[in-house]
């Protein structure tokens, strides 16, 4: 008697160890769901988005050369800036030496005469400009301070003779009717340097999507890992209620063989999801040129936060937050340009100089400071075409068809990105409500789990209907897993398009720190 009752007393325990299991393995998981991954962000050796991004950008080959593209415009920028200040020139001809025999007109003989110029002539200019700005537009003419010198040796047989010259004045250069390729240049640099910095944005958006996508799919076969885990341990407390049932019933015995083969192909799914990341894991240490020894561990912790994104909000985040319209104002800017660039090449124009200063011309050096008189200028030179059987027309109508072509895109891209905002909100709202019911359902099915093994141990249920019950609640999870992971890959299109982090409600640049690029 006292060793049935020590057995008795045995199985009571064994029974209350297994029922805290089973709680325990129901439980779990439901916690594991409600963990917050951003509560993992700083658990040691733990990968996270946020980690991978920064991984992925910053030793990238197409980051940097971005970066240099920024970089290289930049300084183009500032070479056109620098041609808006004031700059000092020094033209020095020294020496000129000829000794050549020319035609030249003889007046008294009225004929060509071969005359013999046998000349040395050294001159210097110094020259100060200042490009011409108007209320901060520059004017495309030139106002410059000069100073030229220099001294004239004739020689002929007999004499030699000698003059120095020097003249101070001021020049007033002005191109009329054409383009003022000035200010033109100045604003194709300042929009070279803002489509650099907008591809620069654009493209590490694209490349923080493809990091995104890499983080989920090990996301993916961490969490199918769990689940294959999950159902082992399922499984195991069904063989251990198995042996219970077996010993009460030796006729039921299959019922372990039965449960042995299901382990084992749980074990596989197991060590297949491990495979399967172990493999992704080692691509994205290549592919982001990572040593072997940096640590890729995701640990798959579902999270879905309600978000409720205003439609009209959203699209006016992607219309100016987003890159792609600005782009195309760019592109429509710069046909702009190119038209009035092609309405003035052989167009009518006219180019004006006025020079106003004091000139000194003696045989003697000393006396080029002395007794100055007055010396100007006035030039003005005009192109008129008169007939080149419709080049020009030709050229312009193109450049308008340019610039027509331009603003239908940008028309054409409003509408794309209204639909596009729409309807990925729409798909992010569906997701996320299936993600939320998926969460219930799985945590049903965890208890609907722990209450068949109970009644499978108490003899009340078939194993048919265990294994439905476990493989049923490992679809749960699967089709939880899907719902998930759809909801974040319709989060981040949505990011994509509109630039912006619904989740942490900030730009999408600012909350991976990528703020800028180049110097």
């Amino acid at each position: 008697m006292g060793f049935r009752a020590g057995g008795q007393d045995t199985a009571l325990r064994e029974r209350a160890a297994r029922l805290a299991l089973v709680s325990v393995l129901a439980c779990a998981p439901l916690m594991l769901v409600a963990a917050p991954l951003c509560a993992q962000e700083d658990a040691d050796g733990v990968l996270t988005l946020e980690r991978l991004v920064e991984l992925g950008l910053r030793d990238s080959y197409r980051v940097r050369q971005l970066q240099m593209g920024i970089d290289r415009t930049r300084a183009l920028l500032r070479a056109e800036q620098a041609g808006l200040k004031s700059s000092v020139d020094l033209e020095i001809t020294a020496p000129q030496f000829q000794s050549i025999s020319e035609y030249e007109f003889d007046s008294q003989t009225q004929r060509n005469i071969l005359v013999h110029q046998d000349t040395r002539r050294w001159e210097a200019e110094l020259s100060i400009r200042q490009p011409v700005i108007l209320f901060g537009i520059p004017t495309n003419g030139y106002l410059s301070l000069n100073n030229r010198m220099y001294r004239y040796d004739q020689l002929d047989e007999d004499d030699r003779d000698v003059r120095y010259y020097n003249r101070y004045f001021i020049a007033y250069e002005q191109p009329l009717f054409q383009p003022n390729t000035m200010r033109n240049d100045l604003l194709e640099a300042q929009l070279n340097v803002e489509e650099a910095e907008l591809d620069y944005q654009d493209d590490v958006v694209g490349m923080i999507d493809d990091l995104a996508g890499d983080y989920f799919d090990l996301f993916e076969y961490a969490y199918e890992r769990l689940i294959a885990e999950h159902t082992v341990q399922n499984l195991e407390v069904a063989m251990a209620a198995a042996q219970e049932v077996v010993t009460r019933d030796p006729t039921r015995a299959i019922e372990m063989d039965q449960l042995q083969v299901a382990v084992a192909n749980a074990r596989e799914e197991v060590q297949a999801a491990e495979s399967g990341y172990r493999l992704l894991a080692s691509s994205i240490r290549q592919d982001l040129r990572l040593p072997e020894s940096e640590p890729l561990t995701v640990e798959p912790a579902i999270e879905v936060s309600p978000i409720r994104i205003d439609v009209q909000r959203a699209i006016e985040l992607a219309s100016t937050l987003a890159p792609r319209l600005r782009s195309l104002e760019i592109q429509r800017q710069m046909s702009e340009i190119q038209l009035e660039e092609a309405r003035g090449r052989n167009g009518f124009r006219v180019d004006l100089e006025l020079t106003y200063g004091r000139e000194v011309q003696d045989p003697r050096f000393e006396r080029l400071w002395q007794d100055p008189r007055n010396s100007y200028t006035v030039n003005v030179e005009a192109y008129v075409p008169i007939w080149d059987w419709g080049e020009r027309d030709h050229r312009i109508a193109a450049q308008r068809i340019s610039l027509e072509r331009a603003e239908l895109q940008i028309a054409e891209a409003q509408s794309q990105i209204a639909s596009s905002v729409a309807n990925q909100v729409q798909n992010l709202a569906e997701y996320q409500q299936r993600a939320l019911n998926m969460q219930d359902n799985l945590a049903f099915a965890r208890q609907i789990t722990a209450t068949t093994l109970e009644r499978y141990r108490a003899g009340e249920v078939a194993l048919v209907d265990v294994l439905q019950t476990i493989d049923r609640e490992a679809q749960t999870a699967e089709n939880l897993l899907d719902a998930f992971l759809g909801y974040r890959n319709a989060l981040m299109s949505l990011q994509e398009l509109t630039f912006y982090d619904f989740e942490y409600d900030m730009p999408l640049l600012e909350r991976f720190a990528v703020l800028g690029g180049g110097e």
